[in-house]
């Protein structure tokens, strides 16, 4: 009997599990999946809590919900892989033995990284919506604050959905708006980049978006440590940013299970082949999602077309074939620019965001680095689509692969 053993059972651990389910003969392999939290949640819908958009209920859902029968769950803190022994060791001491290992395990927000961020004012005036918690306790203070200096930081990269803090700033400037209150909120996004993103052309947007909403942006800004007193962050090179209500996007890391296997770098985060999705280090375990090193977004389309490649992948080594899947570093997503309208974009390692319709030439019916009200209706969508087809493994109409059909080249765009 062959061992699979997937560890994490969020977006990218879940769907491997349902796909692999499907297609593995239950009398030749044994699948069992690890996780020490019973809840799934749905992160992107994050963002929309502090703005009332979202409640609680909207966001989570039992994960046993989303397994198939017939599978061995483990509900336990993972301690450590032996991958030389291909052992994982539970928190309870239990010893597990497998063939094939699926790394599934994620990041989270570690704000103990940061000197002052967790502390006396944390989840009071300075707050996170990485986490349910986090979100929560903002849209709270959101609801009687009468406003000040709204600072919206990232720590330092790579961040789960790179595109989050933008769209916090841009939702931020709709809601107080909205409430009549726009004029008394200054808001500053403070960012370690260079520009506002990631991605040169999708930044020089971004950018324009910001100034158009007024919104300060501050880069180069790579935060050394929070000022709880003075209610400021200070940067290693010793600038100030004053604020009355912090919003952080604090160091995002890998489990710690990766740094007490001595798996990872110094953000836990798995060394993994960039295309074939394999270890670098272990020809039998993979690499998916959040937990892998790789140049590309932390973000669920990204483990979704991740998925596809490393499901060929271990169906090809399994019968003794080479790897012919590759992933390209396909990543796209819908950037929430308020007042009802978004923004998407679509890329690769190789490819910037360009202008065009997705995921059909001409008909889309999203816009490509243009605002529009579908791309809005799209983003709203995703959740559907998500608790009902992404995370079940399902065949979604988009190919793995990024496409430039239906995308406008630069020089066609200055004809």
């Amino acid at each position: 009997m062959n061992k699979l053993l997937i560890l994490g059972a969020g977006t990218a651990g879940t769907m491997m599990l349902n796909k692999f389910h499907r297609v593995l003969d239950p009398m030749e392999w044994e699948i069992t999946i690890i996780d020490h939290n019973e809840t799934h949640f749905y992160q992107p819908g994050f963002l929309f809590i502090p703005f009332g958009v979202y409640k609680q209920e909207d966001v989570i859902k039992p994960k046993r919900d989303f397994f198939p029968e017939k599978v061995n769950v483990v509900m336990e803190v993972i301690d450590k892989i032996i991958p030389q022994e291909n052992k994982v060791y539970l928190h309870d001491g239990t010893e597990l033995v497998y063939d094939y290992l699926i790394i599934a395990t994620g990041s989270e927000i570690a704000p103990e990284e940061t000197e002052g961020l967790k502390g006396e004012l944390w989840h009071k005036k300075i707050f996170d919506f990485y986490t349910l918690e986090g979100a929560m306790n903002l849209a709270k203070f959101f609801e009687t604050w009468e406003g000040g200096r709204l600072v919206i930081n990232i720590t330092e990269m790579p961040i789960k959905c790179p595109v989050a803090p933008l769209e916090f700033a841009f939702l931020a400037d709709w809601f107080f708006t909205e409430k009549g209150m726009r004029d008394k909120v200054q808001i500053t996004f403070v960012t370690p980049l260079s520009s506002a993103f990631t991605k040169e052309k999708c930044a020089e947007v971004m950018s324009d978006y910001l100034k158009e909403k007024n919104i300060e942006t501050i880069v180069d800004f790579n935060t050394g440590k929070v000022d709880n007193e003075k209610c400021k962050i200070i940067s290693w090179d010793e600038r100030e940013v004053l604020f009355d209500c912090l919003v952080t996007i604090p160091t995002n890391k890998g489990d710690e299970c990766i740094a007490r296997s001595g798996m990872g770098d110094e953000l836990n985060f798995v060394p993994t082949d960039k295309y074939t999705l394999q270890s670098k280090d272990y020809k039998n375990i993979f690499v998916i999602g959040d937990a892998t090193n790789l140049p590309s977004s932390k973000a669920g389309s990204v483990a979704h077309f991740q998925s596809e490649v490393l499901f060929e992948n271990f169906l090809s080594i399994i019968k003794g074939e080479e790897m012919k899947a590759k992933f390209d570093g396909h990543a796209n997503c819908f950037i929430e620019s308020g007042f009802g309208k978004a923004l998407m974009i679509d890329f690769n390692y190789e490819t910037e965001p360009m202008k065009g319709s997705y995921p059909v030439p001409l008909i889309g019916p999203f816009k490509l680095l243009q605002e529009t009200r579908i791309n809005h209706f799209g983003k709203l969508m995703f959740k559907w689509t998500y608790w009902n087809l992404l995370i079940r493994g399902r065949e979604l109409p988009v190919s793995n692969e990024m496409s430039m059909s239906g995308k406008i080249k630069e020089e066609e765009t200055k004809k």
